[in-house]
């Protein structure tokens, strides 16, 4: 996910808003059943936004002649626009900004939506039910600030494993059982030595993306993931005692990195790894020069795309439960429950509150989410004479369909709507139905029908005590300390991976000295009372 900003955005210009509706709402195919008489104008600010996204697709479209609102959306072009948004006390109507919420509460830049989850909820109160507890901010301020952003019934259908890796080689090799590091090293030895180039270009075993934020998935998630724990960001958090603990200090972390210190030394990982860009990253991808990975399901998708464009479908990515060693288990399945945590707040500038909020609580609706998740009636989908809904044929390329779900609260694709059926477009036919050829041979050399299916399940693995602690906030101080901290260990990763292998221990327990002297005991501490007051909020 990127970040986003506030202040080096797209210009809040309510003249273009203007023109956009005028352009909408006085051309003639859009007359027809426009819904509210007077359309409001509500700025939006999220900090997953990297370019300017109009709200003018045909699902934005139709949500604004249902509900009456145009969102001005903002984008972020730099990390410093949440500091500035607070630091000028100016801020646009609507924002989400993840875990930078906190500071916005801290500063009384964001209202309290209790009162009009009571008078104007409806929508909200039947989305969440019994759930809502879990939007509540803390104990010693139990107010709700914000609309949560994640599923909050959810099935896992789709995931990216631990580790991807190209179907090509799992063919060559005979689709031999890839499930620990051990097995995936071989696996990129016996491959490469076989095709030293793919395409003209030299093969590359393993890429890592490390750039900026995108080192937390390419760098740091892998070693958990790995090491059997589920996603709790930079921590792993004891089921039993609910304690955390900061994860480069557990003891079997250092697993995955003497792994890649032992690749790079063989030759398998790239040595652009800790230097490329995402661009840089993804045209190797795209290239099928690249024979594994471990990265997250959504930035695969683009190369997935492009390399069945041009032919190579078995360049894509095999999706594997692969970890450290047999005595840990894939959690990729895991389910965690609905946390709470991120969502989009009312700013204390939003001129008319109320009717942000019943935007907001309209985005809850079963109708909103319908049109969230299918688009419009009779141009995207129908429903069939036995109430199914079914996707038409040549969808507009302007359709916008799940464009707008994300960072608005979303029932999940475990939700069914009030007639019984699915409200999301994910189900297991549907997936079947967009796998690749070479997907398709691949799994069914495995005995399998979908990539769930090769995972250990989630009843297997269980539910989540505390939901996920990286949607927690925690201090601005403590989130300032964390972020010295991470920083720190990135780097001092980096040095040891590409350094001498008899080096790699005494390096490593250098760095576990270095991160106790920066007070990760303060974080903790503070982390461990949210998780304790977390769970006794949720019980109430």
């Amino acid at each position: 996910m990127k970040k986003n900003n506030f202040f080096h955005f797209r210009p809040l210009n309510f003249l273009s808003a203007a023109v956009l509706f005028a352009s909408f709402f006085l051309c003639p195919s859009c007359q027809k059943n426009k819904g509210p008489s007077e359309i409001k104008n509500f700025t939006f600010y999220s900090s997953d936004l990297t370019q300017y996204t109009p709200f003018t697709d045909l699902t934005a479209r139709e949500i604004t002649k249902k509900s009456g609102v145009f969102l001005e959306t903002i984008y972020s072009q730099n990390s410093d626009e949440v500091s500035v948004m607070l630091a000028n006390d100016q801020f646009p109507d609507l924002i989400y900004v993840k875990n930078d919420l906190a500071r916005f509460i801290e500063a009384g830049a964001v209202i309290p939506l209790d009162d009009y989850i009571e008078k104007y909820g409806q929508n909200m109160k039947k989305l969440y039910g019994d759930q809502l507890v879990k939007l509540k901010y803390s104990l010693e301020n139990p107010h709700i600030y914000s609309m949560g952003t994640f599923e909050i019934k959810k099935k896992v259908l789709e995931v990216a494993g631990n580790i991807q890796l190209q179907h090509a080689v799992l063919k060559e090799l005979g689709y031999p059982q890839i499930k620990t590091l051990d097995d995936l090293e071989n696996a990129l030895l016996a491959y490469k030595a076989k095709n030293p180039y793919i395409n003209g270009h030299e093969t590359i075993g393993f890429s890592l993306l490390c750039d900026d934020w995108f080192w937390y998935l390419g760098l740091s998630n892998p070693g958990s993931y790995l090491t059997g724990h589920p996603d709790d960001g930079q921590w792993i958090i004891d089921q039993n005692t609910l304690k955390a603990t900061y994860k480069f200090l557990a003891p079997e972390m250092p697993v995955f990195y003497k792994w890649l210190n032992r690749i790079y030394h063989e030759g398998l990982l790239d040595i652009e790894s800790f230097t490329q860009k995402e661009d840089l990253f993804q045209s190797k991808l795209k290239e099928g020069i690249v024979l594994a990975t471990s990265y997250t399901h959504w930035g695969l998708m683009d190369a997935r795309s492009e390399l069945a464009a041009n032919n190579m479908e078995n360049r894509t990515f095999a999706y594997l439960p692969v970890t450290a060693g047999p005595e840990y288990k894939d959690q990729s399945l895991k389910d965690y429950g609905f946390s709470g945590g991120w969502g989009i707040a009312i700013t204390k500038s939003c001129k008319d509150p109320e009717a942000a909020f019943k935007f907001l609580d309209y985005m809850c609706s079963e109708e909103a989410q319908i049109i969230l998740n299918w688009g419009v009636e009779g141009v995207t989908y129908e429903v069939t004479s036995d109430g199914k809904r079914v996707s038409l044929p040549n969808i507009p390329e302007n359709a916008g369909i799940g464009v707008w779900i994300y960072p608005f609260p979303q029932a999940g694709n475990g939700a069914l709507d009030s007639l019984g059926n699915i409200l999301v477009q994910n189900s297991v036919d549907s997936i079947k139905k967009s796998y690749l050829r070479p997907e398709r041979e691949t799994l069914r050399a495995y005995g399998a029908e979908i990539w769930p299916d090769i995972f250990p399940s989630s009843q297997e693995l269980g539910v989540s005590r505390h939901g996920q602690v990286w949607q927690y906030s925690l201090s601005s101080e403590n989130t300032s300390r964390l972020n010295q901290i991470d920083n720190y260990v990135k780097q001092e990763l980096i040095k040891m991976i590409l350094g001498p292998e008899k080096d790699f221990d005494k390096s490593w327990e250098k760095m576990k000295s270095g991160i106790i002297s920066m007070d990760i005991e303060t974080v903790t501490s503070e982390l461990d009372r949210l998780i304790s007051q977390k769970i006794e909020l949720w019980n109430k």
